[in-house]
Protein backbone atom coordinates (compact mmCIF):
# COMPACT_ATOMS: atom_id res chain seq x y z
CA UNK A 1 0.00 0.00 0.00
CA UNK A 2 3.07 2.60 1.05
CA UNK A 3 4.32 1.55 -2.01
CA UNK A 4 1.73 1.78 -4.46
CA UNK A 5 0.89 5.27 -2.58
CA UNK A 6 4.18 7.07 -3.38
CA UNK A 7 4.60 5.78 -7.13
CA UNK A 8 1.82 8.18 -8.27
CA UNK A 9 3.35 11.16 -6.15
CA UNK A 10 7.20 10.66 -8.20
CA UNK A 11 4.53 10.27 -11.54
CA UNK A 12 3.29 13.85 -10.45
CA UNK A 13 6.91 15.21 -9.63
CA UNK A 14 8.40 13.96 -12.80
CA UNK A 15 5.50 15.17 -15.02
CA UNK A 16 5.95 18.27 -12.73
CA UNK A 17 9.46 19.02 -14.05
CA UNK A 18 8.69 18.03 -17.44
CA UNK A 19 6.06 20.84 -17.54
CA UNK A 20 8.95 23.58 -15.99
CA UNK A 21 11.83 23.14 -18.63
CA UNK A 22 8.98 22.79 -21.22
CA UNK A 23 7.58 26.01 -19.90
CA UNK A 24 11.68 27.63 -19.48
CA UNK A 25 11.73 26.54 -23.33
CA UNK A 26 8.92 28.08 -24.59
CA UNK A 27 10.07 31.12 -22.47
CA UNK A 28 13.53 31.52 -23.95
CA UNK A 29 12.34 30.89 -26.93
CA UNK A 30 10.26 34.11 -26.55
CA UNK A 31 13.10 35.77 -25.43
CA UNK A 32 15.13 35.22 -28.53
CA UNK A 33 12.15 36.27 -30.63
CA UNK A 34 12.34 39.82 -30.06
CA UNK A 35 16.39 39.93 -30.63
CA UNK A 36 16.02 38.16 -33.71
CA UNK A 37 13.03 39.98 -35.07
CA UNK A 38 15.13 43.05 -34.51
CA UNK A 39 17.90 41.89 -36.31
CA UNK A 40 15.94 41.01 -39.24
CA UNK A 41 14.65 44.71 -39.32
CA UNK A 42 17.91 46.11 -39.18
CA UNK A 43 19.69 44.55 -41.56
CA UNK A 44 16.50 44.82 -44.08
CA UNK A 45 14.37 42.06 -46.36
CA UNK A 46 16.51 38.76 -45.51
CA UNK A 47 17.75 37.30 -49.28
CA UNK A 48 15.74 34.36 -48.55
CA UNK A 49 12.76 36.15 -48.48
CA UNK A 50 12.92 38.65 -52.14
CA UNK A 51 12.62 36.89 -55.19
CA UNK A 52 11.46 37.46 -59.06
CA UNK A 53 12.15 40.34 -61.59
CA UNK A 54 12.52 43.80 -60.34
CA UNK A 55 11.29 46.03 -63.29
CA UNK A 56 13.25 49.57 -63.02
CA UNK A 57 12.71 52.56 -65.57
CA UNK A 58 15.33 54.98 -65.16
CA UNK A 59 16.41 58.07 -67.13
CA UNK A 60 18.72 57.19 -69.64
CA UNK A 61 21.97 59.56 -67.82
CA UNK A 62 21.50 57.08 -64.63
CA UNK A 63 22.69 53.67 -67.25
CA UNK A 64 25.87 53.03 -65.75
CA UNK A 65 25.32 53.50 -62.26
CA UNK A 66 22.21 51.89 -61.98
CA UNK A 67 23.19 48.64 -64.02
CA UNK A 68 26.24 48.62 -61.18
CA UNK A 69 23.68 48.62 -58.52
CA UNK A 70 21.45 46.07 -60.23
CA UNK A 71 24.40 43.85 -60.23
CA UNK A 72 25.31 44.31 -57.07
CA UNK A 73 21.47 43.67 -55.94
CA UNK A 74 21.21 40.07 -57.85
CA UNK A 75 24.44 39.01 -56.16
CA UNK A 76 23.27 40.18 -52.46
CA UNK A 77 19.50 38.53 -52.89
CA UNK A 78 19.69 35.87 -55.41
CA UNK A 79 17.01 34.71 -56.88
CA UNK A 80 16.43 38.11 -58.04
CA UNK A 81 16.94 40.01 -61.39
CA UNK A 82 16.74 43.67 -61.98
CA UNK A 83 15.31 44.77 -65.48
CA UNK A 84 16.28 47.80 -66.75
CA UNK A 85 14.22 50.37 -69.20
CA UNK A 86 16.57 53.20 -70.06
CA UNK A 87 15.49 56.56 -71.73
CA UNK A 88 13.77 60.20 -71.98
CA UNK A 89 12.24 60.21 -68.62
CA UNK A 90 9.09 62.22 -70.53
CA UNK A 91 8.82 59.09 -72.83
CA UNK A 92 9.34 56.78 -69.82
CA UNK A 93 6.55 58.60 -67.52
CA UNK A 94 4.17 58.18 -70.39
CA UNK A 95 4.64 54.51 -70.51
CA UNK A 96 3.76 54.55 -66.88
CA UNK A 97 1.03 56.31 -67.03
CA UNK A 98 -0.04 54.50 -70.30
CA UNK A 99 0.04 51.06 -68.19
CA UNK A 100 3.38 49.94 -68.58
CA UNK A 101 3.82 47.06 -66.10
CA UNK A 102 7.33 48.39 -63.86
CA UNK A 103 8.18 48.03 -60.39
CA UNK A 104 10.34 51.50 -60.13
CA UNK A 105 10.53 55.17 -61.46
CA UNK A 106 13.85 57.31 -61.43
CA UNK A 107 13.37 60.06 -63.36
CA UNK A 108 16.09 62.76 -64.02
CA UNK A 109 13.97 65.87 -62.76
CA UNK A 110 10.89 66.57 -60.76
CA UNK A 111 8.55 67.38 -63.58
CA UNK A 112 8.85 64.80 -65.27
CA UNK A 113 8.58 62.31 -62.18
CA UNK A 114 5.46 64.76 -61.36
CA UNK A 115 3.99 62.78 -64.59
CA UNK A 116 3.23 60.08 -62.47
CA UNK A 117 2.78 61.45 -59.47
CA UNK A 118 0.16 64.05 -60.63
CA UNK A 119 -1.78 60.98 -61.81
CA UNK A 120 -3.92 59.42 -59.02
CA UNK A 121 -3.25 56.30 -57.66
CA UNK A 122 0.27 55.67 -59.68
CA UNK A 123 3.27 56.05 -57.63
CA UNK A 124 4.02 56.35 -53.60
CA UNK A 125 5.62 59.48 -52.21
CA UNK A 126 9.26 60.17 -54.61
CA UNK A 127 12.27 60.42 -53.05
CA UNK A 128 15.40 62.46 -54.37
CA UNK A 129 18.34 60.56 -54.28
CA UNK A 130 21.19 62.34 -56.41
CA UNK A 131 21.50 65.89 -58.66
CA UNK A 132 23.14 66.21 -61.51
CA UNK A 133 24.97 68.73 -63.45
CA UNK A 134 25.56 69.74 -67.05
CA UNK A 135 28.64 69.94 -68.87
CA UNK A 136 29.65 69.97 -72.85
CA UNK A 137 30.93 67.36 -74.26
CA UNK A 138 33.22 68.10 -77.50
CA UNK A 139 35.34 65.87 -79.73
CA UNK A 140 38.90 64.78 -78.72
CA UNK A 141 41.20 67.22 -77.66
CA UNK A 142 38.80 70.23 -77.82
CA UNK A 143 39.21 71.02 -81.44
CA UNK A 144 37.15 73.43 -81.91
CA UNK A 145 38.29 75.69 -78.38
CA UNK A 146 35.24 75.73 -76.26
CA UNK A 147 35.02 77.21 -73.34
CA UNK A 148 31.91 79.07 -72.48
CA UNK A 149 28.54 77.65 -73.34
CA UNK A 150 28.35 81.12 -75.76
CA UNK A 151 31.35 79.48 -77.52
CA UNK A 152 28.72 76.73 -78.90
CA UNK A 153 26.98 79.81 -81.16
CA UNK A 154 29.60 79.93 -83.20
CA UNK A 155 29.00 80.15 -87.00
CA UNK A 156 29.73 76.60 -88.55
CA UNK A 157 29.80 74.36 -84.92
CA UNK A 158 27.47 71.54 -84.97
CA UNK A 159 26.07 71.53 -81.53
CA UNK A 160 23.49 68.69 -80.45
CA UNK A 161 20.84 69.59 -77.44
CA UNK A 162 18.87 67.07 -75.97
CA UNK A 163 14.89 67.99 -76.55
CA UNK A 164 13.22 70.74 -74.74
CA UNK A 165 10.77 68.23 -72.86
CA UNK A 166 13.49 65.83 -71.98
CA UNK A 167 15.38 66.98 -68.55
CA UNK A 168 18.73 67.52 -70.03
CA UNK A 169 17.24 69.65 -72.47
CA UNK A 170 14.97 71.55 -70.41
CA UNK A 171 18.18 72.32 -68.09
CA UNK A 172 20.46 73.38 -71.09
CA UNK A 173 17.59 75.69 -72.09
CA UNK A 174 17.06 77.11 -68.74
CA UNK A 175 20.99 77.34 -68.80
CA UNK A 176 21.35 79.12 -72.31
CA UNK A 177 18.03 81.51 -71.18
CA UNK A 178 19.70 82.89 -68.12
CA UNK A 179 22.80 83.84 -70.06
CA UNK A 180 20.50 85.75 -72.96
CA UNK A 181 21.89 83.31 -75.72
CA UNK A 182 20.08 81.25 -78.69
CA UNK A 183 21.66 78.36 -80.00
CA UNK A 184 20.12 76.37 -82.86
CA UNK A 185 20.85 72.38 -82.74
CA UNK A 186 21.55 70.56 -86.01
CA UNK A 187 18.95 67.95 -83.65
CA UNK A 188 17.05 67.66 -80.92
CA UNK A 189 17.87 64.12 -79.28
CA UNK A 190 15.38 62.21 -77.48
CA UNK A 191 17.56 61.46 -74.83
CA UNK A 192 21.11 62.45 -73.15
CA UNK A 193 22.99 59.05 -74.27
CA UNK A 194 21.79 60.22 -78.14
CA UNK A 195 23.14 63.68 -77.87
CA UNK A 196 26.46 62.40 -76.50
CA UNK A 197 26.50 59.91 -79.17
CA UNK A 198 26.39 62.01 -81.92
CA UNK A 199 29.94 63.58 -80.51
CA UNK A 200 31.11 60.35 -80.16
CA UNK A 201 30.34 59.00 -83.60
CA UNK A 202 31.67 62.98 -84.81
CA UNK A 203 28.16 63.10 -86.49
CA UNK A 204 29.03 66.89 -83.92
CA UNK A 205 30.94 69.30 -82.76
CA UNK A 206 29.68 69.41 -79.28
CA UNK A 207 26.66 68.61 -77.41
CA UNK A 208 25.56 69.60 -73.80
CA UNK A 209 25.07 66.94 -71.68
CA UNK A 210 25.43 65.90 -67.74
CA UNK A 211 28.79 65.57 -66.52
CA UNK A 212 28.10 61.93 -65.65
CA UNK A 213 27.87 61.12 -69.19
CA UNK A 214 31.20 62.95 -70.12
CA UNK A 215 32.55 60.90 -67.47
CA UNK A 216 31.16 57.44 -68.51
CA UNK A 217 32.50 58.12 -71.88
CA UNK A 218 35.96 58.18 -71.43
CA UNK A 219 38.21 59.57 -73.71
CA UNK A 220 35.54 59.40 -76.75
CA UNK A 221 34.78 63.14 -75.80
CA UNK A 222 36.39 65.68 -73.98
CA UNK A 223 34.15 67.39 -71.11
CA UNK A 224 34.20 71.21 -70.73
CA UNK A 225 32.28 72.90 -67.54
CA UNK A 226 30.64 76.24 -67.83
CA UNK A 227 29.34 78.17 -64.68
CA UNK A 228 26.00 78.69 -65.93
CA UNK A 229 25.40 74.90 -65.97
CA UNK A 230 25.08 76.11 -61.63
CA UNK A 231 21.92 77.45 -62.09
CA UNK A 232 20.57 74.32 -64.03
CA UNK A 233 20.98 71.52 -61.46
CA UNK A 234 18.59 68.96 -61.81
CA UNK A 235 17.36 66.97 -59.30
CA UNK A 236 16.82 63.17 -59.85
CA UNK A 237 13.44 61.80 -57.75
CA UNK A 238 13.11 57.65 -56.97
CA UNK A 239 9.62 56.48 -56.43
CA UNK A 240 8.18 52.63 -56.08
CA UNK A 241 4.98 52.09 -58.12
CA UNK A 242 1.94 51.49 -56.41
CA UNK A 243 0.51 48.84 -59.01
CA UNK A 244 4.27 47.43 -58.66
CA UNK A 245 4.16 43.41 -59.50
CA UNK A 246 7.56 43.14 -57.35
CA UNK A 247 6.70 45.51 -54.72
CA UNK A 248 8.92 43.96 -51.46
CA UNK A 249 11.73 43.50 -54.19
CA UNK A 250 11.28 47.24 -55.49
CA UNK A 251 11.55 48.27 -51.68
CA UNK A 252 14.80 46.40 -51.76
CA UNK A 253 16.63 48.27 -54.61
CA UNK A 254 15.20 51.66 -53.48
CA UNK A 255 17.18 51.07 -50.45
CA UNK A 256 20.25 50.25 -52.01
CA UNK A 257 19.98 53.09 -54.39
CA UNK A 258 19.73 54.96 -51.32
CA UNK A 259 21.69 53.63 -49.27
CA UNK A 260 25.79 54.47 -48.67
CA UNK A 261 26.56 51.99 -50.75
CA UNK A 262 24.65 52.73 -53.84
CA UNK A 263 25.72 56.69 -52.69
CA UNK A 264 29.15 55.83 -53.50
CA UNK A 265 28.16 54.29 -57.07
CA UNK A 266 26.90 57.35 -57.69
CA UNK A 267 28.98 59.60 -56.46
CA UNK A 268 32.27 57.78 -58.47
CA UNK A 269 29.95 58.39 -61.45
CA UNK A 270 29.96 62.05 -60.93
CA UNK A 271 26.13 62.46 -59.58
CA UNK A 272 25.89 64.81 -56.62
CA UNK A 273 24.14 64.24 -53.12
CA UNK A 274 20.77 65.35 -52.85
Amino acid sequence: MTRSARRPRRTLQVAGVAALLALSACSASDDQSPASASASDSSGSSPSKLSGTVTVFAAASLKESFTTLGTEFEKAHPGTKVTFNFGGSDTLAASITGGAPADVFAAASAKTMAIVTDKKDNATTPVTFVRNQLAIATLPGNPDKIALLKDLTKSGLKVVLCDKTVPCGAAAQKALDASGLKLTPVSYEQDVKSALTKVELKEADAAVVYKTDVRAAGDRVEGVDFPESADAVNDYPIALLKDAPNAEAAKAFIALVRSAEGQQVLSEAGFLKP
